[in-house]
């Protein structure tokens, strides 16, 4: 009995050291990963960030590249804090809850902050200004926004213009990407859509005299990256990289690029708004 016992007990000692040994080795795994992957990224170092194919010049593809303003400034802001990019293209209507749902670490598709997407995600500082574009086909006879009651009026699904022409009463038609808002327009089937106005503008000149912008508007709020919510650390960290490429004159030289000649408005501070903005020329 006596020798059973003590045998009992060895095992029992044996094995809580076993437990001891197995949870410093936990703890340690647990310390090494938050220390390779800071931000919870999905892949450590990488930002995968869910973007469209198709909103040049924000957001679109060239020779199989993401580029844009929005997708080479993330490109520069990751750059800030050490990390790269992978871009995913995706339908606008579905980004912001694949980026609360994990599928994308960021949103970067010049995403409007309004208060019902806070709902649904966190925004990081804005990094742009919009205004609303009026395309009509061309031999239209609509001038302005004020013209759009009791037209087919086309809307990408889920974006701020779509926001915008319910709150009109427009009765809008919905479409999953601007591809085909602009098809409608160049078919007859719409007679306006209501886009991003850089957009707008590109699809008109792209249209071969098919298409022409009516008017503009400026949007109210800023554009900005899209983090889920409660990620206080990457979000904070993308407000970081933003304010230092303000700083050293990246973010007026991709304004310069990809919007050139455009406005930029007197009371309009990208990132914190603490940083001094380079004009485009000291940028270059």
């Amino acid at each position: 009995m006596r020798f059973r016992t003590v045998l009992t007990r060895a095992a029992a000692v044996g094995a809580a050291a076993l437990l001891a040994v197995t949870a410093l080795t936990a703890c340690g795994s647990d310390e090494t990963d938050a220390a390779d992957n800071p931000y919870g990224l999905l892949q450590p170092g990488v930002i995968r960030a869910g973007t469209l194919t198709d909103a040049p010049p924000n957001v679109f593809l060239k020779d199989g590249k993401f580029t844009g303003f929005d997708n080479e400034l993330l490109r520069a802001v990751a750059g800030k804090i050490g990390l790269k990019v992978e871009f995913v293209g995706t339908d606008f209507s579905g980004l912001l809850a694949q980026v609360n749902s994990g599928k994308f670490d960021v949103g970067s598709s010049s995403i409007t902050i309004t208060e019902a997407r806070k709902k649904t995600v966190d925004f990081g500082n804005g990094y742009d200004f919009g205004y609303f574009g009026l395309d009509v086909p061309a031999g239209s006879s609509i001038t302005g926004f004020d013209q759009l009651a009791g037209k087919r009026v086309v809307v990408v699904q889920g974006t701020v213009q779509d926001d915008y022409a319910t709150k009109q009463n427009l009765d809008p038609v919905r479409v999953p990407d601007y591809n085909s808002a602009i098809n409608q327009l160049k078919a007859g089937t719409a007679d306006a859509w209501i886009a991003p106005a850089e957009i707008g503008d590109k699809s008109a000149a792209d249209s071969n005299g098919k298409i022409k912008v009516a008017a503009k508007q400026l949007s109210p709020t800023p554009t900005a990256y899209a983090v889920a919510k409660g990620d206080d650390k990457l979000r904070e960290a993308l407000n970081k990289g933003l304010d230092e490429v303000i700083a050293d004159g990246t973010w007026s030289r991709l304004q310069a690029e990809y919007y050139p000649g455009r406005p930029i408005p007197a009371d309009f501070k990208p990132g914190s708004g603490s940083v001094a903005v380079p004009s485009p020329s000291a940028a270059s």
